[in-house]
């Protein structure tokens, strides 16, 4: 399927997740507290699941030939050291919570529905908006279909991803309500850039830096899923800087071997 224009894809899964999300948050008023929780808990070891699958492009033949054998995970660990410092000394995780807040205050001012006020329900909105925003945000689909659309080669792997995340945004939204509608920012923003990238560059990103950035990514999924499981509170927060070391400490050592 080819896009009318560069974008479209983007387009289309903006209007998917805002669709499964407004269902969702529909449906999540009437779902008992247990109910809640019961698919909170599945929606973390899908989370899970869905982490492993991008961890282990950790494996890539292309990222092994690129920076050389046993380096990919060096490669994912110096990106998660890398970021997570940088994270730390920016206070990411911090700053999204306020910045969350102030978002929600915003919603409540012009009278949308919430989940209430109160401490909870602002560790839900983050929750939600980070949640979701990861998982929708960080994979193969989301870099390989935002590139390919910006190239022109299509958008089917945005149609695909925008399906997946329709599904997706409408069980997340079901338990944690409204910050996952507010996850189209991330999706926009990040999807859009990466449109434009491809859009500039006129030709796809190596397989390698994909690879480094996917498993990365992975990695921060299961920092996702073991706060849904209610495993351990990782800040995924400050962590996000990693997916920007990680392509780049792939370019870097290429360039010094």
């Amino acid at each position: 399927m080819d896009g009318a224009f560069p974008g479209l894809g983007t387009l289309i899964n903006i209007v998917a997740v805002l669709a499964g999300a407004s269902l969702g948050m529909l449906a999540g008023h009437r779902l008992s507290a247990h109910v809640r929780s019961v698919v909170t808990s599945c929606l973390g070891l899908v989370t899970l699941l869905m982490a492993i699958l991008s961890a282990l492009d950790v494996t890539s033949p292309a990222l092994a030939e690129t920076v050389g054998r046993g380096v990919p995970i060096l490669v994912v660990l110096g990106s998660l050291l890398l970021g997570g410092i940088t994270g730390a000394v920016l206070r990411i995780e911090q700053r999204l919570e306020s910045l969350a807040g102030v978002v929600q205050h915003w919603v409540q001012r012009l009278g949308r529905a919430t989940e209430g006020t109160g401490e909870g329900a602002r560790e839900r909105f983050i929750e939600g908006w980070l949640t979701a925003s990861l998982l929708f945000c960080v994979g193969p689909l989301t870099i390989l279909g935002a590139l390919s659309d910006g190239l022109g080669r299509g958008i089917d792997q945005l149609v695909l991803k925008s399906a997946l995340d329709f599904f997706a945004a409408m069980a997340f939204a079901s338990t944690f309500g409204v910050g996952v509608l507010f996850s189209v920012v991330s999706v926009a923003l990040i999807q859009g850039t990466l449109t434009l990238v491809g859009l500039t560059l006129g030709s796809v990103v190596p397989e390698a830096n994909i690879a480094a950035l996917t498993a990365t990514g992975g990695l921060l999924l299961v920092g996702i899923a073991f706060r849904l499981l209610d495993i351990k509170q990782v800040p995924v927060g400050d962590l996000l800087p990693a997916l920007v070391f990680a392509p780049v400490l792939v370019s870097v050592i290429a360039a010094v071997t």
